[in-house]
């Protein structure tokens, strides 16, 4: 399974052949440096780390900066590990491009963290309906969960239940998306549909 890395810049919509508007994502995926190959005979199992997004060196350790020097390539932000695919031809510190990986109409997954919405209730979070109108005295009752635990036995509330609390910030991933189209000398690749996330926030790609 190959994979890269991108950042999402916004939502728009391109006409395929037969002049039918498509919703697509814009993702920018800058060249990624391959910064270490794993290999069954030294680490226990295939994979390729890749890197991308320039950093500054003085927010760098300098185990990592000794990681990056090895590689022959600078300080990078985003360090993701693609695990069973070794890229070939290609060897460490040389840069790994979109077109290297994809091509039009492929089929991708795509993993991100999800806007967070905060602290928000039970009707919002997980789609309850409520208690019904203003019944029998009930004046703040509509958005209310209702009963989440028993009495004496087993006298508490068990792990899962669906209750108010934090919504979103959470890592997705968003199957069976088609590469719509490649611009390279843009380093743009435009995948039919939404990903998660919000503008500016990282993705990883991986071939299905």
């Amino acid at each position: 399974m190959s994979g890269f890395i991108g950042k999402k810049l916004g939502m728009t919509s391109i006409f395929d052949d037969l002049g039918r508007s498509i919703p697509v994502t814009v993702v920018e995926v800058q060249p990624c440096v391959i910064t270490q190959i794993k290999t069954t005979e030294t680490d226990g199992y295939n994979a390729v780390q890749i890197a991308s997004i320039e950093k500054k060196p003085k927010h760098v350790s300098k185990a990592l900066e000794g990681h990056f020097a090895k590689a022959g390539t600078t300080p990078k932000k985003l360090v993701k590990e693609i695990r069973d695919y070794i890229p070939e031809g290609l060897e460490l510190g040389d840069e790994l491009t979109v077109e290297d990986v994809f091509n039009v109409g492929d089929l991708v997954h795509v993993a991100g963290v999800t806007k967070g919405t905060g602290f928000t209730g039970v009707v919002k979070r997980h789609n309850f309906s409520g208690v019904g109108g203003r019944t029998h005295g009930q004046h703040n009752r509509e958005r209310a969960p209702g009963s989440i635990g028993q009495a004496s036995d087993p006298s508490r509330v068990f792990k899962g239940m669906r209750m108010a609390g934090r919504s979103g910030n959470k890592r997705t991933k968003i199957k069976n998306l088609s590469v719509a189209r490649i611009l390279a000398e843009s380093n743009l690749i435009l995948l039919t549909g939404s990903v998660p996330g919000p503008k500016g926030g990282y993705l990883e790609i991986f071939n299905r």
